[in-house]
């Protein structure tokens, strides 16, 4: 059924690994859109796919789609990302955006000089847990921020071969922390190592900080057997602790009630006050992302993540790699300045 018998948007989907497979999932039951095809070169070898598997993007473009999402290896965004827009296809790209910050700006132009709409797949945002602590904080309820605390640990996943630690996984953090303060990153320093052998770093620790003052840590590695996805914000009135494995978010009061007990008030320092635990709606933050993405594609007003966004995330991401190799504190600030410029 072509696009003009159907109201429903015509999708494709290219790369079938681990996040491949759960973007097919979540297409081909999506409102209003049809799943006309994958893109994969081994095929399906679970047989469980609704949608036909082909072998190269061009029998996708030729079903006449209107978006694509790219699931494909990082290295593969630029030109996958470059022959979508050449054809007038919109596409939702997977995080990072490109390995790097030149492939991140071709994309950028290469969209943008079409008028195409194009995201990326920067997941947390569609958290339940960290929309809730946006809302949060938008609402002034923690006060002045202070820091904000990051840690973002597990066994290494064996399908990512292209991209390090920080690529694959710290810009998650990056963009979380921008998106959830409403801050751009003034500079950053980092460490990193490789234990497991791989060409790439395995682990990271950095700090920054944001325009506002704010201070950002974040502990990042694929070398741990507890699995941990964790943002902690503190600031003037307390903290709060967001856990994207369970979409919890906790606020931890500064304690209201004052101790008699001299010399337990000198050791606290900061009282304990009332934890809450908040009871918010828990959507699948992939099927969010994908309900906004198609929003956006039909022209409707819709929260997505801009391949501008997602490119200041590459630029912050590689000054960490800088600094690590280096051994320098990567200023941040020009960057933003420029892009705030254009």
């Amino acid at each position: 059924m072509s696009k003009r018998q159907s109201d429903k948007l015509r999708a494709g989907l290219i790369g079938l690994g681990a996040m491949g497979r759960n973007h097919a999932r979540v297409l081909s039951g999506l409102d209003g859109v049809e799943l006309v095809g994958i893109v994969d070169p081994v095929g399906d070898t679970s047989g469980q796919l609704r949608a036909p598997v082909l072998p190269d993007l061009g029998e996708l473009l030729a079903r006449d789609i209107d978006y694509a999402v790219v699931a494909c290896p990082t290295a593969l965004h630029e030109q996958v990302g470059l022959e979508l827009a050449a054809h007038g296809v919109s596409a939702l790209i997977e995080k990072p955006l490109a390995q790097s910050v030149e492939a991140g700006t071709r994309l950028v132009e290469a969209f943008e000089s079409r008028g195409l709409v194009a995201g990326v797949g920067h997941i947390e945002r569609y958290n339940p847990a960290l929309q809730s602590l946006r809302t949060r904080l938008e609402a002034g309820e923690l006060g002045e921020v202070y820091q904000v605390v990051t840690r973002r640990q597990g066994p290494f996943p064996h399908r990512i071969a292209d991209v390090g630690v920080v690529m694959d996984l710290a810009t998650h953090d990056i963009d979380l922390t921008s998106w959830v303060t409403g801050q751009e990153y003034v500079s950053v320093s980092a460490r990193t190592v490789s234990r497991s052998g791989r060409l790439h770093e395995d682990m990271v620790a950095a700090v920054g900080t944001l325009t506002d003052g704010t201070m950002v840590n974040h502990l990042v590695n694929w070398l741990s057997p507890l699995k941990e996805r964790s943002t902690v914000i503190t600031g003037d009135r307390g903290c709060f602790v967001a856990d994207t494995l369970t979409a919890d978010l906790t606020f931890y009061a500064n304690g209201a009630v004052g101790t008699e007990w001299e010399a337990l008030r000198a050791f606290r320092g900061v009282a304990e006050g009332d934890m809450i635990r908040y009871a918010i709606p828990k959507r699948e933050p992939l099927l969010v992302e994908h309900e906004r993405f198609r929003d956006a594609v039909e022209g409707k007003e819709s929260d997505i993540v801009t391949l501008r966004q997602g490119l200041r995330t590459v630029e912050v991401a590689g000054a960490l790699l800088r600094s690590a190799a280096d051994g320098t504190t990567m200023d941040c600030g020009a960057i933003a300045v420029m892009r705030a410029q254009i």
